[in-house]
């Protein structure tokens, strides 16, 4: 059983996925799925029975638009840089003088919520914003349960599930303001995410491989195993004296691989194909189109 949201009959409803070729929606009482998720156990049980009651509405893949599971965000969408140190060494020297010594913690930044899209929408590009357009693959996972200063033993039962994104970067407006990151990842219409999202219990991680193709040519391929903190340490270290809420989402990092690393640097370019997989979750297909992001149109 596998969450998301999707659009049927000019209408987005909240939606089981129950077998490789659809499933079933849930009642609209139920809320939205960060309300679901928010309702916790007792939540999950009514999602169990609608799911199982005859009189369950279907649908099939083929005949609707699967769209970002998450679609209310209380919060920037989190997430983790240098998660892999094959990553985190394949870029030095090509940090353009912002080179910072291997972390010791996880390193934490955040993307404001309209870069999320859908797992097949098209990712907004202009090339008057960034002339260095780069993919990353990552595994994103969706906080489940409140907390606050979490013990990393206690860590997991704070995970609802998990699913993909592609933190795309515009490497250039990193490097234009400053070194930090926010900026040249908060582009508007460039974060595919889902497609749906797996309960933790549902997903060995240890066994999941993170994989990437641009234009039928792989570019990312990694263990999720690699990662250099593990999901349980993210979690602690982020909700440190912080609080975490159910819906909050956090991308755990990407191997290495990136366009930027390569000799020569490899960047997207507009009608590009990105895909995204990985065994269990899915995959996330999207194509550069252009938008003129530039203009200005309040």
């Amino acid at each position: 059983m596998k969450f998301g949201t999707i659009e049927w009959g000019g209408r987005e409803h909240v939606a089981v996925l129950t077998h490789d070729n659809g499933g079933v929606l849930l009642p609209s009482e139920l809320g939205d799925l960060v309300t679901i998720i928010s309702g916790g156990a007792p939540t999950l049980e009514a999602v169990r029975n609608a799911v199982s009651r005859s009189e369950a509405t279907p649908f099939a893949l083929d005949n609707v638009r699967v769209l970002s599971p998450i679609r209310r965000f209380r919060r920037d969408v989190l997430c983790t840089g240098w998660n892999y140190w094959d990553h985190f060494y394949e870029s030095e020297g090509k940090r353009e003088g912002q080179d910072v010594p291997k972390p010791d913690a996880p390193t934490f930044f955040t993307k404001a919520p309209d870069v999320v899209i859908g797992p097949t929408d098209d990712i907004a590009f202009d090339a008057a914003v960034s002339a260095k357009w780069d993919y990353e693959a990552e595994i994103a996972l969706v906080i489940g349960k409140t907390g606050r200063s979490i013990p990393r033993e206690q860590a997991l039962e704070h995970v609802f599930g998990y699913c993909l994104a592609n933190d795309i970067s515009q490497r250039d407006l990193q490097r234009r303001h400053g070194g930090q990151w926010f900026k040249g990842k908060s582009i508007d219409a460039t974060m595919p995410l889902g497609p749906w999202i797996a309960l933790r219990d549902a997903v060995d991680l240890s066994q999941v491989t993170l994989e990437l193709d641009l234009n039928g040519r792989r570019m990312q391929q990694a263990s999720v195993s690699k990662m250099a903190f593990d999901v349980a340490q993210l979690v602690s270290e982020l909700s440190f004296g912080m609080t975490l809420h159910p819906g909050d989402v956090l991308l755990t990092g990407t191997p290495s691989g990136i366009g930027n690393a390569r000799t020569p640097p490899i960047f997207l370019q507009d009608g590009d194909e990105v895909i995204v997989r990985a065994s269990g979750l899915g995959e996330l297909r999207n194509r550069m189109r252009h938008v003129p992001l530039s203009s200005y149109t309040n």
